[in-house]
């Protein structure tokens, strides 16, 4: 089995693994100015995802060009998470008016009509049931307790089994119980973004964003929570419903809840999700943003690393006092202005660097594993092949697990592997 890494290797984002130049699992893009995309353009015969982020999912329409029609393999709230960001993609990034965006631009390489044919390319499956997207290729996803319809993938031929993890946590949340899966395997690609990081105990990052969140408010100031639209924003509003905090919801985010309540067997309490989302106050108009900006209340919005959304008006309508407050509860990827802001105090907004006097505080709310989650995953395969990919450390955590003993290393991009 050859693999060939397209993204995601050495770097978190634009994830896409070529598996012998037929099978080819994930297709993602790193949003930034300028965006970044696998390399190469391969044809596969058939496509698989892990999962419904923009770095793993983000690019698939690109895919169904001209006559190409692979068909496409996920979960059912993958796809649906997938065509709703593809949709978004298109209106973010796409050129021209009115309101259809034709994409075809290196902002958004694909079209509206590009984006259409996903729906008709796509094949669902749910956890544990074996299919063959290629001829003499066997994959079954387990669930990985990262997103809802996350998935580990399995890739079996005759003489090679391959676990693919995606992104995954081996720790409850409120939205997902952590995965238990540890599928057999040869070979192991095994994302590893929080390798060098222990995540502080759930219970007291909630309690201290709790906190902070009702203070803010008291002394009356805003507090502004950038969040991802896809599992972080409901999770997010699944604490301030267990803390009895009043909060307005705006971006993707909105339609991501409302999509994945009707997805309820992929979550872990869809009736706390249902209850979180009957007590947050959806916006629905974008004119409302400068007036709630002014209200002392909780804003969870998305674009959460800065580089996009609703949250591009609260920040810059908020920054002036340091009485206000930026939680960011996402991974910050170097380059975006939500990074900027972490370690300079200041961001880029509408082409603008502005200064942020408002307190800008970080909280660990990850859906990865880190260190010791990898490291319990991995125990269960000591005798495999191992791939670290998808991590700002990956060279030097293969190096950690060699050191343990383990065959362990981390391809670059555009390197081809065989497993």
């Amino acid at each position: 089995m050859n693999l060939r890494f397209l993204g995601g290797a050495r770097e978190v984002g634009r994830s896409a693994l070529l598996v012998d130049d037929r099978l080819l699992v994930d297709y993602g893009m790193l949003a930034g100015d300028p965006p970044r995309y696998p390399v190469g353009t391969p044809t596969p015969e058939a496509v698989v995802v892990s999962h419904g982020h923009l770095d793993h999912a983000g690019l698939l329409p690109a895919l169904l060009a001209g006559d190409a029609r692979p068909p496409v393999h996920w979960t059912p709230p993958t796809r649906d998470l997938a065509l709703l960001l593809a949709r978004d993609t298109l209106k973010l990034r796409g050129s021209g008016g009115g309101r259809e965006r034709r994409g075809g631009t290196y902002d958004c390489p694909f079209t509206d009509a590009e984006r259409r044919r996903l729906t008709e390319v796509s094949r669902l499956h749910g956890y544990g049931e074996p299919f063959e997207p290629v001829p003499g290729y066997e994959v079954t996803f387990h669930d990985a307790g990262h997103v809802p319809g996350s998935a580990h993938v399995v890739v079996e031929t005759d003489d090679t089994r391959l676990l693919y993890t995606g992104d995954f946590h081996t720790d409850d949340q409120r939205l997902l119980s952590g995965t238990t899966a540890r599928p057999d395997a040869d070979v192991v690609v095994c994302e590893s973004t929080y390798a060098d990081v222990s995540h502080e105990p759930r219970d007291a990052v909630e309690t201290r964003f709790a906190e902070r969140l009702r203070e803010t408010v008291w002394n009356g100031g805003t507090a502004v929570v950038p969040a991802f639209a896809v599992g972080r924003t409901q999770e997010v509003l699944m604490i301030c419903a267990a803390n009895d905090i009043d909060c307005y919801v705006d971006g993707m985010g909105t339609r991501v809840t409302r999509l994945l309540l009707d997805r309820p067997d992929y979550l872990r309490d869809a009736e706390a999700l249902r209850e979180a989302a009957g007590r947050a106050r959806f916006v629905e108009n974008p004119g409302q943003r400068e007036r709630i900006a002014r209200q002392n209340t909780v804003i969870v919005t998305t674009s959460g690393m800065l580089s996009g959304g609703p949250a591009m008006t609260y920040v810059p309508a908020i920054r002036g006092s340091p009485t206000n407050l930026v939680a960011l509860t996402g991974y910050q990827v170097e380059g975006t202005p939500g990074r900027e802001l972490l370690d300079r105090g200041r961001a880029e907004f509408d082409d603008r660097v502005l200064p942020v006097s408002a307190r800008v505080e970080a909280y660990d709310f990850s859906a990865h594993a880190d260190r010791e989650g990898l490291r319990e995953f991995l125990a269960a395969y000591r005798d495999a092949r191992v791939m670290v990919n998808h991590g700002d450390r990956c060279e030097a955590f293969a190096a950690d697990l060699r050191a343990d003993g383990y065959d362990a290393r981390a391809p670059g991009v555009n390197e081809t592997v065989e497993a």
